[in-house]
C-alpha cells in the first residue's frame, strides 16, 4: 500500500509528514523511567508526531519538555481496566488536565457494557468529558472484549456523551486494532467524531491500513519504526 501511494505521488516528504501527524507516540509501560520519557519526548519532537501518550504522573515533565513544540502531551484515565466509578474517572481526568494534558484517552467500563449496565458506562464517559472540557476525550472500548453488538452500543454511548473519538484498544488485552473494527466504529459514529486505531500497529503498512479503514489517529509504540520505514521506502523510490 505504501509503495502504491508513493509511486502515485511526487511529494513523498509531505506524505511522511502527514503520516506522522496521525501518530500518538505511546509509552504506557508501568516501569518506565524519567529518562525514557525524556527520550520519547525528544523523539516525538524530532519526528513531529501529533502527540505523546504517557501515564498521568509524567505529564508535568512532558509539558516542560514539549514547551514551544507542536507535539502535545496526552494521557490515559482508568487505564487499562476501565472499572473505576464515574466519580473516580472524572477526578483522574481533572487532575491530568490540571497537570497539562491536552487530550484524555479513557477506558470505558466494558464489563458494564457486557452486563448491559449501559447507564454506568455512559455516566463514566459523560463525567470524563465534563472534567476534561474543553479538551477532547477518546473512549477506549476494548474491542477484543466485546461482541459486534456491544461495540456498536459502546460507540453510540460515546457519541451520546459528546466524546470526540472512539478508540479500538488499550493494547493490554487479547487483541489490538483490526481494519474491520475501525470501519465499523467509523460507520457508527459518522462524521462528527473520529476513530483512533491502537494496539498491534507495528509497521507503516499496518498504519496505512487503519487510516484507509477510517482512522484519524494511530496509537502506537512503534512510531519511530513506522516513520523510518516510510523514509526507507522513499529513499528506494528515489534511487
Amino acid at each position: 500500500l505504501i509503495f502504491k501511494i508513493m509511486e502515485e505521488t511526487e511529494d513523498n516528504q509531505n506524505i511522511i509528514k502527514k503520516i506522522a501527524s496521525y501518530i500518538d507516540h505511546t509509552l504506557l509501560k508501568n516501569d518506565v523511567s524519567e529518562e525514557e520519557i525524556k527520550k520519547a519526548c525528544s523523539d516525538a519532537i524530532k519526528y513531529d508526531f501529533k502527540t505523546i501518550c504517557i501515564m498521568p504522573k509524567y505529564i508535568p515533565l512532558a509539558v516542560r519538555l514539549l514547551k514551544d513544540h507542536k507535539t502535545i502531551p496526552i494521557t490515559v484515565v482508568d487505564f487499562p481496566l476501565g472499572s473505576s466509578s464515574p466519580i473516580q474517572k472524572a477526578l483522574e481526568a481533572k487532575n491530568s488536565i490540571i497537570s497539562g494534558a491536552k487530550e484524555i484517552d479513557m477506558v470505558i467500563d466494558y464489563k458494564a457494557i457486557i452486563a448491559k449496565d449501559y447507564k454506568t458506562a455512559f455516566e463514566g464517559i459523560k463525567a470524563v468529558v465534563a472534567a476534561a472540557s474543553p479538551f477532547p476525550v477518546k473512549v477506549i472500548i476494548e474491542t477484543s472484549e466485546l461482541s459486534y453488538e456491544e461495540k456498536i452500543i459502546s460507540c453510540a454511548l460515546a457519541k451520546a456523551a459528546n466524546a470526540k473519538f472512539v478508540k479500538t484498544s488499550t493494547g493490554f488485552s487479547k487483541k489490538g486494532a483490526t481494519k474491520e473494527d475501525v470501519a465499523l466504529m467509523k460507520r457508527i459514529i459518522g462524521n462528527d467524531m473520529y476513530v483512533k486505531a491502537s494496539g498491534g500497529i507495528k509497521s507503516i503498512e499496518d498504519a496505512l491500513i487503519m487510516i484507509k479503514a477510517g482512522a484519524s489517529r494511530i496509537g502506537t509504540s512503534s512510531s519511530i519504526k513506522i516513520i523510518e520505514e516510510a523514509y526507507k521506502i522513499n529513499s528506494k523510490k528515489n534511487n
